[in-house]
């Protein structure tokens, strides 16, 4: 037994996330994560998606739990976890071909959702995809009613939390140099959004 930390949604969308990854994560190069919180993610991609090198970012006091995951994993192209806070304009990831990121859109302020797109638009190689997972709804349609239900009660809790809109992300995206390619369907009411950086 080990005492690493364990989120059992993670391991319930891990397998329909990684059936999208395999298909817009196809060549070799560094995937940056935003937000990897208990590393289960990091370490199963990595394990089925081995061209790759995944590099794990999280607060620094989540960092522990991911270092412990990467270890039990005994992965080689599981970069160590470093310390990445949104609404620090410093990152400690200069460049990288891909980025990921699941369920964070909705439990930050839309500022910090804006410092996500802008740094990962800074950092992508051109023609990179970032895959941003999670509930998200559609100007004021929601997909579901427990979809609606859940930012109501995002937003009781901290009104700067919220199901974001996916035309707001697309369009800051733009504004940005990333454009959304793709918006996959996936279980339990959750999209994933794929864009891509422009190469201009």
């Amino acid at each position: 037994m080990h005492n690493a930390p364990y989120y059992t949604a993670a391991e319930q969308n891990r397998e329909p996330i990684l059936t999208m990854l395999r298909e817009v994560f196809d060549r070799p190069g560094l995937v940056l994560e935003i937000g990897s919180g208990s590393g289960q993610h990091a370490v199963h991609f990595a394990t089925f998606l081995g061209h790759i090198e995944w590099q794990p970012t999280d607060l620094p006091e989540q960092l522990p739990g991911i270092a412990q995951w990467r270890t039990l994993s005994g992965l080689d192209n599981i970069r160590a976890p470093l310390a990445l806070d949104l609404d620090d304009d410093t990152w400690p990831v200069s460049a990288c071909d891909e980025a990921y990121s699941a369920n964070t859109a909705h439990v930050v302020p839309w500022a910090l959702v804006e410092h996500m797109l802008a740094g990962i638009a800074a950092r992508l190689r051109p023609e990179g995809r970032f895959c941003l997972y999670g509930p998200f709804r559609y100007g004021d349609r929601h997909t579901s009613e427990s979809n609606a239900s859940f930012d109501a009660t995002l937003r009781q809790r901290d009104p700067r939390q919220g199901v974001r809109d996916a035309f707001r992300l697309e369009e800051y995206g733009q504004q940005v140099g990333l454009s959304l390619v793709a918006d996959h369907e996936m279980p339990v009411n959750n999209r994933l959004l794929v864009f891509q950086r422009d190469t201009t």
